[in-house]
């Protein structure tokens, strides 16, 4: 599946869900997560600006945990970043983190954060706020395959597409000159 994956930066978390609110978006996840991102000793994913991971999710709503594998691998980033994704739940995640390693992939880096997804029209809204030695600050992220639609929403939550960005969150540190122990590449 290809998804178009754009963010704003630096958000204010109330005026968002204010805002999401006022445009009747609706709330679909409310979340803590782990991801564990995985990767050949070379670094072969994640040099190519790839990776593979297991993100362990405590879904805050409905009082579940769930597990997913995933591989993700960046196929543009013009205007849009532009993602092949492969996604599959699992029963756990020590059965996903099995399967990486007889492939040959370690553990890379661990990220914990907080998730709020709320769904407008077919495009996918994300508050995220990671732990704050990871990065400072609250981001949205966006997933749509509909451009018009993106821009519909980032105009109604008070922006212009000249704030959005399809740098990944990593660029983004790295360009505020904020030093964390991540990889490149995601």
């Amino acid at each position: 599946m290809k998804e178009f994956e754009t963010r704003i930066i630096n958000i204010n978390v109330d005026q968002i869900r204010a805002k999401l609110m006022q445009i009747n978006a609706i709330k679909v996840k409310q979340e803590n997560q782990i991801n564990n991102i995985y990767d050949f000793e070379d670094k072969k994913l994640l040099n190519n600006k790839g990776y593979a991971r297991i993100r362990i999710v405590e879904d805050l709503i409905n009082s579940q945990n769930h597990y997913y594998m995933t591989t993700k691998k960046l196929l543009s980033q013009d205007k849009y970043k532009v993602m092949e994704e492969n996604e599959t739940e699992i029963l756990d995640s020590k059965a996903g983190e099995n399967i990486f390693k007889s492939l040959g992939l370690s553990l890379v880096q661990s990220v914990k954060k907080y998730r709020e997804s709320y769904k407008y029209k077919n495009t996918l809204i994300e508050i995220d706020i990671n732990e704050k030695s990871f990065c400072p600050f609250p981001y949205i992220e966006f997933e749509t395959s509909d451009d018009t639609e993106l821009e519909e929403i980032v105009n109604l939550l008070g922006y212009t597409m000249n704030d959005t960005t399809s740098k990944t969150i990593f660029e983004i540190l790295k360009e505020v000159n904020y030093s964390t122990n991540c990889e490149p590449g995601l």
